[in-house]
Parts: structure tokens; sequence; C-alpha cells
């Protein structure tokens, strides 16, 4: 094999075991193939490609799945000579009338794995150790090429029948990977292992140093968004006349946040290469982020309480001047829920004096939103490409307590040019900005 050209990496194995999955989940691409609970849903050799700076350092093909190995032996026993060796015995086979018909997937499968440099045989954990398994091994070690088992679906499985079967088949190496439980680490296995069985392993190391420089980037990229949004949440501000009611104003407040932390879900989505027809939505919105986060009951969920020890939701509490708002703008009304994560303040004392009121997202609101993107980060970096379920979520973990926000949120909090939302943004502010945004992404990435 020259080591200069790409290696060419045939994903074969039984049908409905995953390999489309598993294609989906290594080139991180949702897109790819068909991935269906139905068997044969591959039908023809299917190309994807890993590349490096426009270097191609892998090609997979994905194959249509094995139905009737066991017939192609016997094919094989009848009208082949066991004097001839394993390969001239397969020629034999796919020059046949029943290659063309019969047993059409199984000659595709054999005529790409023999032009290929080797193969990964992806089999379903949650199988027994089966006649059929064996008679496939069997027919793809006389395509003369390396081949390593993948084991999918796996959930904590005794795979010793497996292994003892594949050690009397000299195939003493086999990697367990989960392609809708992603385990970043295990992928890296998965290439290492792979690069044992190869004469030379430069093109998987390389393949291997990329993908680690391609993970660190993606969750430097992912947290400095998350710290960009909570940035401009907590720049957001709006002023009204004290003797004005707030409701309206409050209602918009809500609502843009809303947007604005849909387009964060959207950019992470796009950012780790999932698209909503993988969850089960018409709308890109993740369904379980749909519970609105001005909600006082999802504060609750994550434990996050006032310095009082009440949910925003349910009592404004912090900077609230309750003469002014309870004479004019009807305090039971506020507390009613209305005011749910807009926390009112009066902190600047010639607001007092011309009788103006500054309204702000109250620090309750502002640590479940920092919580709810962190999580969805989470579940991105451990998921799949193949995952069909609903993407799950609702830890009840916040990053940190609501009277006590980093130092960067707090300095927005006072920057009403840092928010995208206010009518100003002037140039000059950026810098500050941005390594403020810096300054907290690490802080999150360090979990505070």
């Amino acid at each position: 094999m020259n080591t200069a050209k790409p290696l060419s990496l045939a994903v074969v194995g039984h049908t409905n075991t995953g390999k489309t999955s598993l294609l989906r989940t290594l080139l991180r691409d949702g897109a790819f193939g068909e991935v269906k609970n139905a068997p044969a849903t591959t039908r023809h050799v299917e190309e994807a490609a890993v590349s490096d700076g426009g270097e191609t350092l892998v090609r997979l093909y994905d194959t249509p799945g094995l139905e009737d190995a066991g017939g192609v032996l016997d094919w094989l026993e009848t009208n082949t000579s066991a004097r001839e060796d394993g390969i001239e015995r397969l020629h034999r086979f796919l020059d046949s009338e029943e290659a063309a018909s019969d047993f059409n997937q199984e000659a595709k499968v054999l005529r790409q794995l023999m032009q290929s440099d080797m193969a990964l045989y992806v089999v379903d954990a949650r199988e027994p150790v089966l006649a059929k398994y064996k008679d496939e091994l069997t027919v793809l070690s006389w395509c003369a090429k390396p081949v390593m088992p993948v084991f999918n679906f796996t959930g904590g499985q005794d795979l010793g029948a497996w292994a003892e079967m594949l050690a009397r088949r000299t195939l003493h190496v086999y990697s367990s990977f989960d392609t809708v439980a992603f385990d970043f680490e295990g992928e890296i296995r998965l290439w290492d292992n792979l690069a044992t069985m190869l004469p030379s392993r430069m093109p998987l190391d390389r393949l291997i140093d990329m993908r680690r420089r391609e993970w660190q980037m993606l969750d430097k990229e992912a947290r400095y968004e998350i710290a960009d949004f909570l940035l401009d949440i907590a720049a957001y501000r709006q002023e009204i006349d004290a003797d004005d009611s707030p409701e309206p104003v409050l209602q918009t407040m809500q609502t843009e946040v809303r947007q604005l932390e849909r387009q964060l879900q959207r950019k992470l989505l796009q950012l780790y290469r999932f698209y909503h027809s993988e969850i089960g939505s018409n709308d890109w919105v993740l369904q379980p982020f749909e519970q609105d986060p001005f909600d006082s009951d999802l504060l609750l969920q994550y434990g996050i309480r006032t310095g009082k020890g009440a949910t925003a939701g349910a009592l404004i509490g912090m900077g609230l001047d309750i003469v002014t708002l309870g004479g004019s703008l009807g305090l039971g009304t506020a507390i009613g829920g209305l005011l749910g994560g807009v926390l009112p303040n009066m902190q600047d004392i010639s607001d007092k004096i011309s009788g103006r009121q500054t309204l702000h997202i109250g620090a309750e609101t502002l640590t479940l939103l920092a919580a709810r993107a962190l999580e969805l980060l989470s579940v991105l970096q451990t998921r799949g490409h193949a995952a069909q379920a609903r993407m799950d979520i609702g830890s009840g973990k916040a990053p940190w307590k609501a009277d006590k926000l980093p130092s960067e949120i707090n300095k927005a909090r006072n920057r009403e040019q840092w928010s995208s939302l206010n009518t100003q943004s002037p140039e000059s502010s950026r810098k500050a900005r941005n390594e403020a945004a810096d300054s907290l992404a690490v802080r999150i990435s360090n979990n505070i």
C-alpha cells in the first residue's frame, strides 16, 4: 500500500447493524446516507472523505448490508476448488450470474473490500454470536484485507463470547464505538486501534491529530458563542418613565431574549453539524428547550433562587424600588409573574431624580440561560450524528449562584453599548467586549 495515497476504508457488516450510523458520526455529518430502523436501508456503495486542509486522509465507503453470506459460502464450496486461494475463488463468484442476481448485495460488498485497503466490520453488540456472522467473517477474510470489528450499540454488554469467536479467526484488534452515545476519546481509540493494523501509522496519526485540533477548536468556539450571548443579554436594558406601565416593555424584552437564545441554539447546532430533521421537529428549535426561560418552574428545576430565597418568577426583590413601583406600576401585577426574569433597577440616582426607571434582565434568568446553554453544549458533545431520539436535558445544574454572577457579566450590566438589543453599539466598545467574552469563555470552560 502506498502511504502517500488516502487510506481506503470499507465499512461492512450485516444488514441493520449501524454502518451508515457509524459513518455519520465519524464524518460529523447527520445528512450522510439514510438511517432507518429497517433492514437493508443502504442498497448501493456510498463514498465520503475525511480531509485535512484540503488533503484527503481517508476515503470511507458505506456498503450494503450482508444478508446471505452463508449462501455465498455454499456457492463457493460447490463451484470453486479448495485448492484455489480465497481471492481466486471470490473472482469466480463475482463473475457468476448469481453474483448479479441472488447475491447482489454481497457482491457489492466484496468488490468494494477488494478495492479498499481494509475494512471496519460493524457488529451490533446486543446480538449473540450467530452462525451468520461467522460466515460473513469467513467470506470477508478471503478478500485478503485487514478487517477490524467495531461494536456498535454498546451498553455494558459482555463481549466475551464475541472476543473468543474473533480470536479464533485471528481478529485480536477490535473497538467499541457507540454511534448514538458519542464518546470523543472512543473515536480516537478506534482510529488508534486501526492504525496498529497498517504498515504505516502516518495517515491515521495525522487524522487523530486533526480530530483533536478540531474538537478543541469547536469547544472553544462554542463556549465563546455562549459567553457572547450572555454578555449580550446582561447588557440589555430599557428605560421607562416612572408613571408608565412596564408591561409592554417587559413583554418586548422577554421576546427579544427568547429569540436571542434560539439564535444561540441554532449556532451551536450548526457548529456541531446537527440538523433539525434529526430531532424530529419541523422547526429547528430543540423541543426540550421550548419551555419558556421566564417560567419560574424552570428556576426551581435548576435550583436557582434570589438572595431572599424565592424564585424570581414569584418575587421581584433585588433592586426593586417598591415605593415607586408599588404606587404607580401595580406591584401586584408584577409579582403575578409578568416581570419574571426582568429586573427593574433604580440604582442610578439621576434616574430617581428624573423619574426614570431602568429595566434589565435579572441575575436569576441570566443564570438559567447560562445553565441551558452549557447543557445543550454538553448534549451536542456526547450525541452521535445517527441519534434519532429527542435530546435529553434538565440536569438541574446551574453554573453559579444567581447572587454571585461572574465579574464579566456584572461588568456588562453597566455597559449598555455591549448589547445588540440596545439602540447604540459604538465600535469603540468592541475590543473591551471581546476581551470580556474571551475571559468569560475561559471561565465557563473551567467550570467557573
